[in-house]
């Protein structure tokens, strides 16, 4: 089967992968990275292992930042703030998500999204690791967002998630405040309800939204950190807590201080296999 080719210029895309004792996947998952990505930065949880040490060997030129806490959500913080391309792509270092598609959300957002968001449902998405139990929590969390914060999301707890740079502003994220005391030196959002958070304040913003079909693969090596019940906690008190601390916040006082979304106006024009997969839909995130 030929695969199509895509022509239109390619934005620069900073790929960014939190790890924390991932170095008998990362073979797999830097394998798979498109290689006309503008940088592909890893973050380190304070790895035990020979996580950036394989890093650097597989890739050379990756950027390597240590998180400045714990947790992905402090992760990805961290990853974002240091990148430096027009589009930012959020891999997980497992295995689980296939760096393969990243064109599939970047077409969705040349196409006029500003969040490309991936599914597990309909054609073209699904998993081979998604469990009845997390199925059922996923749906009935899914469908708590949505009434909660006027949105149609189908696969809320879905972390692959590919969005531009200049939306950052937006999801107000924290890479540099020191842990607090006590606890696990969490701060908000540093955990597994970074995606709740972040779908929750590109819901409020106004921003389009569009859902991209996406296979969710089983972790190739180690166990998942992820609990299914007390994860599932976390994003649910995420849904009432961001609600709370939202009420009288117009999507316009957030917007109004952002600059227009901007695209690249001038790209090198550079052939990508670009995954047939169906017409994603537009989901317009709304005030609340």
């Amino acid at each position: 089967m030929t695969v199509p080719v895509c022509l239109a210029p390619w934005p620069r895309v900073s790929v960014v992968i939190p790890a924390l004792n991932e170095a008998r996947n990362l073979p797999h998952v830097f394998a798979q990275i498109p290689g006309n990505v503008h940088e592909v930065i890893l973050v380190d949880g304070h790895s035990v292992d020979d996580t950036v040490a394989v890093a650097r060997q597989l890739r050379p030129d990756v950027r390597v930042v240590t998180q400045s806490r714990t947790g992905k959500g402090n992760a990805m913080a961290c990853g974002f703030a240091v990148a430096t391309g027009d589009i930012i792509a959020m891999v997980d270092a497992d295995g689980s998500a296939d760096p393969r598609e990243i064109p599939r959300f970047v077409r969705a957002l040349m196409d006029g999204a500003d969040f490309a968001k991936g599914t597990r449902s309909g054609d073209g998405g699904g998993s081979d690791d998604l469990t009845r139990l997390r199925q059922t929590g996923n749906r009935l969390l899914s469908g708590l967002f949505n009434l909660c914060y006027r949105t149609r999301y189908s696969d809320l707890c879905y972390g692959y998630n590919v969005f531009w740079r200049s939306c950052l502003p937006v999801l107000s994220l924290d890479s540099t405040s020191a842990p607090r005391d006590g606890d696990d030196g969490r701060l908000w959002g540093d955990g597994f309800e970074i995606e709740t958070l972040i779908h929750i304040r590109v819901a409020k913003s106004g921003l389009k939204v569009t859902e991209v079909p996406s296979l969710e693969h089983h972790r190739i090596h180690g166990v998942s950190n992820l609990s299914a019940f007390s994860d599932g906690l976390r994003v649910l008190r995420t849904i009432f807590a961001e609600r709370r601390r939202s009420r009288g916040l117009l999507a316009a006082d957030v917007t109004a201080a952002l600059p227009s979304i901007p695209r690249p106006a001038t790209a090198p024009d550079t052939a990508i296999p670009a995954p047939s997969v169906p017409a994603a839909p537009v989901l317009a995130g709304r005030a609340d």
